[in-house]
């Protein structure tokens, strides 16, 4: 994704940029298979305690134990396939049951009131899960004009409503192995996010997700 506008990044704290690095790379492997140089950084993680850390240890074998090509496979198969893959990883069809629906529709406004534009070289549709997550990853970095109640509004108009069911469904999908830890990963954020935005007082509903 690219930001038409031209910001300078404020300060952040540590949890948002934490925030911004766990949406980030979730997205950086959604997005598309990893070169074989992400993947070996990928093997080398190592978690905390936690479930989520213990989630990325398991991502981080997952890694060490395949190779570029053969998660480029499973990838294909997953996400692309001869006519479709396993699963379609958009807000519209999760919503809907069908793609390129309303949810993508306000999606677009929603971006487009934060001055985002999908990048040239990109073809999917803007409600595809990296995407989604990349804005966020962006917003909690202060790349994007948003606070806190606005970032709850996004991710409760366009992430919490299917995001995680999405993950669930690529936690058993049959051709997942690479991707099955990570499904994990991302449901855990989701979770997370979800909690804390409560917290906050923030509730994700389906708010106009944009303001400053």
């Amino acid at each position: 994704m690219t930001a038409s506008l031209p910001l300078v990044e404020p300060a952040i704290e540590a949890a948002d940029a934490l925030r911004s690095e766990q949406y980030r790379f979730v997205s950086a492997l959604l997005a598309g298979p990893p070169s074989e140089a992400l993947l070996r950084l990928v093997a080398g993680l190592s978690g905390d305690a936690t479930p989520l850390g213990q989630a990325y240890d398991a991502l981080a074998r997952a890694a060490a134990q395949t190779d570029a090509g053969a998660v480029e496979r499973e990838y294909f198969t997953l996400f692309i396939g001869v006519g479709r893959g396993e699963l379609l990883p958009h807000a519209s069809f999760y919503m809907t049951g069908f793609l390129n629906e309303r949810p993508l529709a306000e999606l677009r406004a929603d971006l487009a009131r934060l001055g985002v534009a999908r990048a040239a070289d990109r073809h999917e549709p803007e409600d595809h899960i990296a995407f989604v997550f990349e804005v966020m990853a962006d917003m909690a970095a202060g790349k994007l004009p948003a606070v806190m109640a606005a970032q709850a509004a996004f991710f409760g108009r366009h992430i919490a409503p299917w995001a995680g069911q999405f993950f669930d469904d690529l936690a058993i999908a049959p051709g997942a192995a690479f991707y099955r830890p990570l499904a994990e990963i991302g449901r855990l954020i989701v979770d997370i996010e979800t909690r804390a935005f409560a917290l906050a007082g923030h509730g994700t509903g389906r708010g106009t997700g944009t303001g400053t």
